[in-house]
C-alpha cells in the first residue's frame, strides 16, 4: 500500500530533499518527529534565563574609558519622558539625578550576580553591550581594550555555569558624540559606525557568544525616539520623516550585521526584537476592530522588514500618508531582502486596547504604550495591566505572521518589594504573575504548536526602570539594596521567587507550583 508520512510539512520536505535517504529511513525519521511532537512541554535545551540592559544595571559610566551615551542623559523625575521622546534635551549631567550612572553596580558585581544566576540554573543570560565601552566616541579607529575585556570576562563567567549569553548589540544606546556629530540615526553615517562595532564584537567573542539581537524594541523609535535612535527633533520638522529615516538606517544596519554574523561564524543566530502586545478592539464596532489592526501593524512594521526582507504595502502607505518617504540608497533593497533574521524575539508585559474614539475612555497609566483601559484585567502597582492569556495570543499572532522561531526575551512584573523582619522578601505576587504567563506560554507551545526557543524574565536582578528611572520598581529574583535617591549598600538578597524560578528551570517548566 501507499506509504503514509507524518510530520510537519517543513520537516517532511527537508527529508525528501535529501535524496540519499531511503524511503524506510524517511518513514522512521518522520515518525520519530511525530512522536516528539506528541510529547508535551518545552523542548530539550529550552533556554530559560533572565534579561538586563547595560544602561540599567552596569553603572561605572566613566570607568575604564567609557564614553557618554544618550541613556546617560535620562534623568529621574519629571523631565525624563520629554527627553526620551526627543522633545526636550539636556547635555549636562550636573543638574539632574541620573540613577543609571551607578545603577546596581553590575560593573563590579558581575561575578556575584552570574553566580546567583548559575545557582538558579540559568541556561541563558540576556545582556547588552554599552557601545561607549567599546568605542567611547563611536567613531574611533580602534576599540577600547578595557571595554572589550570587561564583556569577555562576563561571557567566560557565564560559561563557567553553563550559561549561554544572549547579547543585544544595541539596547537603547547611542554615543553622544555621534548624536552631536551626525544627529543620531537620522544620518546614514551611523550605519558604518554600527557595523564596525558589530564586527569587533563578532570577531572578539567568536566561540563565546552564539545568540545575538541587533536592536532592542526597534518599534520604540516611534514612541521614545531619543532613547531608541538618539533622535532630537528640530523645530518645525516632519517628525514622522525623522523617525522613518532613523528606522530605515537601523534596518539596513541590522541586515548588514546579520550578514556579517553569518559570514564570521555560520553557527551564529541573529534575531530582531520588538515591544509586543496584541491590540484588542474596545468593542465589536468594526471601527474599533479596524483600529486594532492598524495599531498592530504599526508595531510590526519594522519587524516585517527584518523578518521578510521588504517593506509591506501597508507600511509604504502609512509612511506616504504622513508626507514622509523611505531614504533608500543604492542596494538597500537587496541588502534587506538577502539578510533576514533567524528568529523573532520580543518583550511582553501586557496586551493593549484600541478604540476609534480613545478620548472617551480612561487611559492606562505609566506606560509608554498607553492604551484604553481593559476593564477585564488587573493592574500592577504602576498601572500596567496584567494579561497572561494575552501572551499566548501575542505568541500565536507573531508566529502565524512570520513562521520563524520565537524567543520571549522580556516578561516580568515591576512591583514594590518589602524586606520582612526576618530578612526575607515574600514576593508571591511576582511568582503568581510569572506562573500564569509561563503557563500561557506553555499552552501556546503545547496546544498551538508555536516554536519557542527560550524565555528570559525581565530584570532577573533588580535594575533601573527604563520608563520611569526608578529603582523601587523592582523586577528581579534578586533584591538589591538601593533606593530611588541613590542610597544603599548594593547588597544582593534572594527573594522567594529565586527558589521558585530555580525549580521551574530544573523541571523545564513542568512544576509551576508556589
Amino acid at each position: 500500500g501507499a506509504n503514509v508520512v507524518i510530520g510537519t510539512p517543513g520537516r517532511v520536505m527537508d527529508l525528501i530533499r535529501r535524496k540519499s535517504l531511503h524511503l524506510e529511513a524517511l518513514k522512521i525519521a518522520v515518525l520519530d518527529e511525530a512522536d516528539e511532537m506528541l510529547n508535551m512541554g518545552f523542548k530539550e535545551g529550552f533556554l530559560w534565563g533572565g534579561a538586563t540592559a547595560a544602561n540599567q544595571v552596569e553603572g561605572g559610566i566613566f570607568e575604564d574609558g567609557r564614553g557618554l551615551a544618550n541613556v546617560d542623559l535620562m534623568p529621574h523625575g519629571s523631565d525624563r519622558y520629554a527627553i526620551g521622546t526627543g522633545e526636550k534635551w539636556i547635555d549636562r549631567i550636573d543638574d539632574h539625578y541620573f540613577p543609571s550612572h551607578q545603577a546596581v553596580d553590575f560593573y563590579h558585581h558581575y561575578k556575584e550576580d552570574i553566580a546567583l544566576m548559575g545557582e538558579m540554573g540559568f541556561k541563558t543570560f540576556r545582556l547588552s553591550i554599552a557601545w561607549t565601552r567599546i568605542f567611547p566616541l563611536g567613531d574611533e579607529l580602534e576599540p577600547n581594550e578595557k571595554g572589550l575585556l570587561f564583556y569577555e570576562n562576563i561571557f567566560k563567567e557565564c560559561k563557567k555555569y553553563g550559561i549561554e549569553p544572549l547579547v543585544t548589540i544595541n539596547h537603547f544606546d547611542c554615543p553622544m558624540h555621534l548624536i552631536h556629530k551626525f544627529g543620531g540615526w537620522r544620518n546614514r553615517e551611523m550605519i558604518d559606525c554600527f557595523v564596525k562595532l558589530a564586527k569587533v564584537l563578532f570577531e572578539r567573542y567568536n566561540g563565546l557568544v552564539k545568540y545575538w539581537l541587533t536592536f532592542n524594541e526597534i518599534n520604540m523609535i516611534l514612541h521614545f525616539p531619543f532613547v531608541a535612535a538618539g533622535l532630537r527633533f528640530k523645530e518645525g520638522e516632519n517628525k514622522t520623516q525623522a523617525m522613518i529615516t532613523c528606522a530605515h538606517h537601523e534596518l539596513v544596519a541590522s541586515a548588514l550585521v546579520t550578514k556579517l554574523a553569518h559570514e564570521i561564524n555560520p553557527e551564529n543566530m541573529v534575531g530582531c526584537m520588538l515591544a509586543a502586545g496584541s491590540y484588542y478592539p474596545e468593542t465589536c464596532n468594526p471601527e474599533d476592530y479596524w483600529k486594532s489592526i492598524c495599531d498592530d501593524r504599526e508595531s510590526y512594521m519594522f519587524i516585517d522588514v527584518q523578518s521578510r526582507g521588504y517593506y509591506p504595502n501597508y507600511a509604504l502607505k502609512w509612511i506616504e500618508k504622513r508626507n514622509a518617504e523611505i531614504p533608500f540608497a543604492e542596494n538597500d533593497v537587496n541588502i534587506l531582502k538577502e539578510n533576514t533574521v533567524d528568529f523573532i524575539s520580543f518583550s511582553y508585559y501586557s496586551s493593549r486596547v484600541s478604540s476609534a474614539n480613545p478620548d472617551k475612555g480612561k487611559q492606562t497609566e505609566s506606560n509608554i504604550f498607553a492604551s484604553v483601559v481593559n476593564p477585564y484585567l488587573d493592574t500592577s502597582d504602576w498601572g500596567w495591566q496584567i494579561d497572561p492569556l494575552g501572551l499566548r495570543i501575542t505568541m500565536n499572532e507573531i508566529y502565524d505572521r512570520y513562521q520563524k522561531p520565537l524567543f520571549i526575551v522580556e516578561n516580568g512584573l515591576g512591583a514594590k518589594d518589602k524586606i520582612e523582619e526576618d530578612g526575607s522578601i515574600q514576593d508571591d505576587y511576582r511568582i503568581d504573575y510569572l506562573k500564569k504567563h509561563i503557563q500561557a506560554m506553555k499552552d501556546a507551545v503545547d496546544e498551538d504548536g508555536v516554536d519557542l526557543m527560550g524565555y528570559t524574565t525581565w530584570g532577573c536582578i533588580d535594575l533601573i526602570s527604563n520608563g520611569t528611572g526608578e529603582m523601587e520598581k523592582r523586577y528581579g529574583f534578586i533584591y538589591i539594596d538601593r533606593d530611588n535617591d541613590g542610597h544603599g549598600t548594593f547588597k544582593r538578597i534572594k527573594k522567594k521567587s529565586f527558589d521558585w524560578y530555580k525549580k521551574v528551570i530544573a523541571t523545564n517548566g513542568e512544576d509551576l507550583d508556589n
